[in-house]
């Protein structure tokens, strides 16, 4: 069995990226994510890597597309304003095909907003997030061990299809510790697969080119097309997601990073006074699992969003659900954590049918 090892959240993401095979990082600091890089800059050359700390985070994610398009595996983070700032560079990353990876440690917003761990990204990571037509893999972990071990997951997917892929967390999780156990043995990169499309000296080789559009008559049309193709595939085979007490649930909490923690105390609040109550967390949030969440509607008709955010995720739950079952939401705006207590009140409103559909319940 592994060694379990006491660890801070964004120290344990950077470790399992280092296991998982990066070996470039460029980033820039922000709260509550600069554990990530300073972790980096002492870590990446033990291993033969590299670290950068940029001028920016534009320049950043700049760096990210030259090394992306050598093969590396490499990485950037932030928090939700820098995350922004490198929406540009993540879209050409997309339009070049360039596989990398990435996290965002959420704050509060819009704006400076504060420094506090928050979930109102939820739209910006499940949308693309910049410009053009273009999806991101994107994982949510909800505890420090799964910080650790979502990196890999993430590269496998990126390198497979080709495509940025991304761990959303909040700066609860990011500066949390907790034990942590790594589930793969270290990776070593000199063993992984050689590529066929990157840049780099070869002999004998014919002519590379790694870039983010052709401006031939209908070749944008037919880049993007072969891209939805491939997003199709992800959402076929790369959806994750988590059950708990779901065989005699009447209500189903859907919730994702620390409100799915806050969420679990609250279901067993309510079951202790009889009221039968499930949850249902979404590991992936793009693709979403969807198709999973229609199901259950055959046999519950009243689900909760509960977001630490003014409501985002109810979105999906709304369009995966289809008018099949009720929708209603609790959520916690602003950069700050959600009690459990609150969340209990939400379910009891529900439970005695004095909750409005739709409507956030305090």
């Amino acid at each position: 069995m592994a060694e379990k090892k006491l660890m801070k959240g964004n120290e344990a993401l950077a470790e399992g990226a280092v296991r998982a095979g990066c070996r470039f990082f460029a980033g820039y600091p922000i709260t509550p994510q600069n554990e990530v890089p300073e972790y980096m800059s002492w870590r990446l050359p033990e291993v033969g890597g590299s670290f950068v700390q940029a001028e920016s985070e534009v320049s950043a994610i700049n760096m990210i597309y030259g090394a992306a398009a050598t093969g590396v595996r490499c990485m950037t983070s932030s928090s939700s304003p820098g995350i922004s700032l490198k929406q540009e560079g993540i879209s050409y990353c997309a339009g070049a095909d360039l596989p990398f990876f990435y996290a965002n440690v959420v704050r509060g917003g819009p704006g400076l907003g504060n420094i506090a761990g928050a979930q109102g990204d939820y739209f910006q990571s499940t949308r693309g997030g910049g410009h053009g037509d273009y999806k991101v893999f994107v994982m949510a972990p909800d505890s420090v061990n799964e910080m650790a071990n979502f990196p890999r997951k993430c590269y496998e997917v990126a390198f497979k299809y080709r495509v940025p892929s991304m761990v959303l967390a909040d700066g609860i999780i990011g500066q949390m510790m907790e034990p942590v156990e790594f589930k793969d043995h270290e990776i070593d990169v000199e063993k992984l697969p050689k590529l066929d499309w990157n840049l780099g000296i070869a002999d004998g080789r014919e002519k590379r080119i790694v870039n983010s559009y052709d401006l031939a008559e209908g070749m944008l049309e037919k880049m993007v097309l072969a891209r939805l193709k491939k997003y199709k595939e992800i959402e076929e085979k790369e959806v994750m997601y988590e059950e708990k007490q779901l065989d005699d649930a009447e209500i189903i909490i859907v919730a994702y990073g620390t409100s799915a923690r806050v969420s679990l105390a609250a279901i067993k609040m309510a079951r202790d006074k009889g009221i039968k109550v499930g949850l249902f967390r979404p590991i992936t949030l793009w693709p979403y699992p969807k198709k999973r969440l229609s199901e259950l509607t055959d046999k519950v008709k009243h689900f909760l969003s509960v977001e630490m955010s003014t409501g985002q995720m109810i979105e999906d739950v709304r369009l995966s659900l289809n008018g099949k079952a009720k929708t209603y939401l609790h959520s916690k705006p602003g950069g700050s954590i959600m009690a459990a207590e609150d969340v209990l009140k939400t379910i009891e409103a529900i439970s005695k049918k004095g909750a409005k559909e739709h409507a956030t319940i305090k």
